[in-house]
């Protein structure tokens, strides 16, 4: 069993550098303090970036939505954008990277007086680490699929745990993904507080049923950068596309159905709590949406 996230290994990544507030040091010298604020409460932000064909996909957006959550949690990380995005560069020069790495951008409130919840006790300097790693999706993925089990933990709403807010704490979310994999899954299908599908535990969800690709509101899911561009492919191919509220007898009627991220972009599903989707994977639709998806990368990487 493996994740929407499983990936190939490669060796090349064993002597990366890894950027620790302004330094480059090798993958096993990269540490913060054990009173930094992300390490005790899971108090910072993060993005998931692609490099491809020399360039950081939707970079843009990402960096939009880095800043937002850094406003949502009062986080002034004395960078601008471009300045951020230099330090970003310098890291792939130094790891001679130009083609499929995988990037995690960790933004914390940096190092605390003390071990508590108070923000106000921070030293005043954030932590920003840059990891940049050699990783595809593995490959059998696409034929194999995801098998998803639905989750008693639920996508919360803004007002108490915003899920559009890229946090470091992720523990409901790992419960989640716990329970499915106790159920013989690979990741967590999450309902919304009134009971329509809305995410799964990394990734955003998408089913298909006579032609038409459907999807959560998307105001309990996560802010996914490839989720919005997917919808934007759909619209700009004119495949009928519906954002609404779905229960899992509605899903449970999908001929095919895909998960979307950063890293693995579309990831097929196989089956839904037990029950296998009617569609040989990938199906139509997926391998139609993947298609766009490939040269919608390729013409944000000619940019």
């Amino acid at each position: 069993m493996a994740g929407s996230q499983d990936f190939a290994v490669d060796p090349r990544n064993a002597d990366l550098a890894v950027y620790v507030n302004g330094a480059l040091v090798p993958r096993d010298e990269a540490k913060v303090s054990v009173f930094d604020a992300g390490f005790v409460l899971g108090d910072g932000v993060w993005e998931g970036l692609r490099l491809h064909n020399g360039r950081l996909l939707f970079l843009e957006a990402h960096l939009e939505r880095l800043w937002t959550g850094l406003a949502q949690i009062a986080l002034d990380i004395g960078l601008t954008r471009a300045e951020l995005t230099a330090e970003i560069e310098r890291t792939l020069a130094a790891n001679a990277m130009t083609h499929g790495a995988h990037l995690r951008l960790m933004v914390t409130r940096g190092e605390k007086a003390a071990a508590n919840q108070d923000p106000r006790n921070w030293l005043g300097k954030p932590t920003i680490v840059i990891t940049a790693e050699y990783k595809e999706p593995s490959p059998q993925i696409v034929t194999a699929g995801l098998a998803l089990a639905t989750s008693t933990i639920i996508c919360t709403p803004a007002e108490m745990f915003d899920m559009r807010l890229n946090s470091h704490s992720r523990l409901n979310l790992i419960r989640a993904l716990l329970e499915a994999i106790d159920a013989g899954a690979d990741e967590a299908l999450m309902l919304d507080p009134n009971g329509f599908v809305s995410s799964c535990n990394a990734t955003n969800f998408f089913w298909v049923k006579d032609g038409r690709v459907m999807t959560s509101t998307g105001d309990y899911c996560f802010n996914g950068v490839t989720r919005a561009n997917v919808i934007a492919l759909c619209r700009a191919h004119e495949i009928p596309i519906t954002l609404g509220d779905f229960e899992l007898a509605d899903v449970a009627e999908a001929d095919e159905a895909f998960v979307t991220g950063t890293f693995g972009g579309l990831t097929p599903v196989r089956s839904i709590d037990g029950h296998a989707l009617a569609e040989t994977l990938p199906g139509p639709m997926t391998v139609r949406l993947r298609a766009a998806y490939a040269a919608l990368k390729d013409e944000d990487a000619g940019h």
